[in-house]
């Protein structure tokens, strides 16, 4: 999210999450014989037996209301409920559910589904309505929130009130489901409802297993005969929106005009990408806000902008700035020069609260969509969050963001991207990624509800790194982020000791169950036991100082050399990070580029033009956040042509003695890609 954004207007937002705090539960068995990590695996084949409803249309939609996780008593922004995602429409704000802007969605006509409610019983019932739910199983509707097994049943019944309100039997084929799982989340438009139900069935085709965030096995067999269902055909959309057909998608104008007399200018710059400039990154940020506020940023031009919005209740899409355009999101005119930025309603402190499977989704589908229009690789050196954003200068990596944090599950949205991140390599490879079991992965963290309280446990995407193989030493610390000397803490939001799912770094020593990479200069530590890695093993190229070098400078960006620069362009200032790069230290790199440079100071009715150097740098994992080296500074290291075994610290060559790096670990998700 954009600092200004974050200073100016958004701190009463946050009062809205105080309520948030979930109840411990323990999950009821649905049989006196149910091991404890079956009771929900259970429940759904109870549910679907007493309310006829096929088991794998039952489990699918839980799988896309909830990825199968229960969140006790705490509620999504859109009011949703344990793991079919029940909505207390009573207790739902009206803020959260707000239309998107402008027209209906995608410009079309007053939705068909918009809102849908008939009746059933005597009853006006919303699709997925919690209170109608607990009426249907004859149980209070506060069971439904914080009992499990209950709200499993209740949405059985819903599924099954539904289909008879469509006229069809309570069928075991599954594709006979097709409209009644359309309507169950009650989305708004038809698009979204069409996407829904065929990623429903798509995952009935496919199967899936999970180890949920409390612990629970769950599995859905495939069923591979299952049809897909023709979608209408893609609605009429305002000129401006780039999105893909199969996605609910809207616009909403971020505005670019002079705000004074003096020149001053927002929120965003006019360019020609990909003509004038690659598209190289894809940025995610959360907007620490509800969308609607977010949606007053934006249309203000003394604020920052972005590329696209996500609402979290449903995954509908909003562009504000064409893709073409520079908006400024990112905290670094370089980035945003190459960069779409794509703001996801929520907060990163209360991530089951905002981070919706259906936000996944649709943020996934349009990544994928960008990715491929633009040519983008879809990794973590090219899609990255706001917090691997590289400091442009030293003076500014205090001042550097934190979103969307260490609750941003980046493995399951590489699945959802269908470019899984997996190992490359076998357990002794010189290089590693981080890659824990999200769902099973809890570090400790502070700081979610006030300074200095632990936040509730909660799956990670992020490692902690420690100055030497014991849990018990101090942490590493950021020199740029805390220049005062401060230690680094476990605040969730002080990223100065973490590295996260996805980056890949050099092994600079092994001991036993403990791991240790080049992490800003220095040897970081994490564990990564053999039986449930943190990181697995990875293949690709390094870059190291040449020989001669004893150290080298490492910057926030890559611009061009003085003589790229037309007479009277005055050159920009490099300003080397205060990190050091010493020989013998290796990082890895996923892609070399050549410096630019784009004068972004003047109000102008045509893109400014773009200063291309010849100079060639090599973007590299440098720590939590991106930077950048001169290739002419660095030799380069293949562990797929070379065949290196070893890793090299800065005296030689020590021994690789760990076993990790194996593929996969217990409890991961197992989910085919999605193409």
């Amino acid at each position: 999210m954009p600092r200004a954004v974050r200073t100016c207007r958004l701190a009463a937002c946050l009062i809205a999450t105080a309520a948030l705090l979930p109840p411990l539960l323990i999950l009821p068995a649905s049989g006196t014989d149910d091991s404890e990590d079956q009771r929900l695996q259970n429940a759904f084949t109870d549910a679907a037996r007493e309310f006829h409803v096929p088991r794998s249309v039952l489990m699918s939609v839980s799988y896309m209301q909830s990825r199968w996780d229960i969140h006790p008593g705490t509620p999504s922004i859109a009011g949703g409920y344990g793991p079919m995602h029940l909505v207390d429409t009573a207790r739902t704000r009206a803020s959260d559910r707000s239309p998107a802007p402008g027209p209906a969605a995608d410009g079309a006509k007053a939705d068909p589904l918009a809102g849908t409610a008939f009746a059933v019983g005597g009853h006006a019932v919303q699709p997925a309505d919690l209170e109608h739910a607990a009426r249907l199983i004859k149980v209070p509707a506060g069971q439904l929130r914080t009992d499990a097994v209950a709200n499993v049943r209740g949405g059985a019944a819903l599924l099954a009130a539904t289909q008879r309100h469509l006229g069809k039997p309570l069928s075991a084929d599954p594709e006979d489901w097709w409209q009644a799982v359309e309507r169950f989340p009650g989305t708004r438009d038809v698009t979204s409802a069409t996407a829904y139900a065929n990623d429903v069935f798509g995952l009935i085709r496919r199967g899936a297993h999970r180890t949920t965030a409390d612990g629970q096995e769950v599995t859905l067999p495939a069923t591979p005969g299952v049809s897909p269902h023709p979608g209408p055909q893609p609605p009429k959309r305002p000129k401006n929106v780039e999105c893909p057909p199969e996605l609910a998608c809207d616009w909403l104008a971020a505005p670019y005009e002079e705000i004074d007399d003096d020149g001053d200018y927002g929120n965003h710059d006019l360019a020609d990408r990909p003509r004038d400039q690659r598209i190289e990154y894809i940025v995610i940020h959360d907007t620490e806000s509800t969308l609607p506020n977010m949606f007053k940023t934006v249309q203000d031009p003394t604020e920052a902008s972005w590329h696209y919005s996500v609402r979290s209740s449903d995954g509908h899409i909003t562009q504000h700035v064409r893709t073409k355009d520079e908006a400024w999101h990112s905290g670094s005119k370089f980035v945003n020069a190459r960069s779409i930025g794509i703001e996801h309603e929520g907060f990163l402190t209360h991530p089951g609260t905002w981070y919706t499977e259906q936000m996944y989704r649709s943020s996934a589908r349009l990544v994928r969509y960008l990715a491929k229009k633009y040519g983008v690789p879809m990794d973590r050196q090219h899609i990255f969050g706001h917090d691997n954003v590289p400091s442009p200068t030293g003076d500014s990596i205090p001042e550097m963001h934190e979103d969307p944090g260490p609750f941003w599950d980046w493995r399951h949205y590489f699945d959802l991207l269908g470019a899984p991140l997996k190992a490359t390599a076998g357990p002794d490879s010189p290089m590693v990624m981080i890659l824990p079991d999200y769902a099973t992965h809890k570090p400790r963290y502070t700081g979610c509800d006030g300074d200095g309280k632990r936040c509730l446990p909660h799956g990670s995407s992020a490692v902690r790194l420690y100055t030497r193989p014991d849990e018990n030493a101090p942490l590493i610390q950021d020199p740029g982020r805390r220049p005062d000397g401060d230690p680094s803490t476990e605040d969730v939001s002080d990223l100065g000791s973490r590295v996260s799912t996805g980056q890949t770094f050099a092994v600079a020593d092994r001991r036993g169950e403990w791991t240790a990479i080049w992490y800003q200069g220095n040897k970081a530590w994490f564990k990564n036991p053999t039986v449930h890695p943190t990181a697995v093993g990875a293949s690709g190229r390094m870059v190291t100082p040449k020989e001669g070098l004893d150290e080298i400078p490492v910057f926030g960006r890559a611009l061009p050399e003085e003589e790229a620069y037309p007479d009277g362009m005055e050159e920009e200032d490099e300003s080397p990070l205060p990190y050091s790069l010493r020989a013998g230290q290796r990082y890895v790199t996923q892609s070399a580029l050549g410096g630019s440079y784009v004068d972004r100071s003047t109000f102008s009715a045509t893109p400014q033009p773009v200063v291309v150097g010849q100079e060639k740098y090599y973007e590299i994992q440098f720590g939590h956040r991106l930077a950048y080296v001169r290739a002419d500074d660095v030799d380069v290291l293949d562990t797929r042509t070379t065949g290196t075994t070893g890793t090299t610290g800065t005296t030689g060559t020590t021994g690789t003695t760990g076993t990790n790096g194996t593929a996969g670990s217990a409890g991961s998700e197992a989910v085919p890609d999605e193409q």
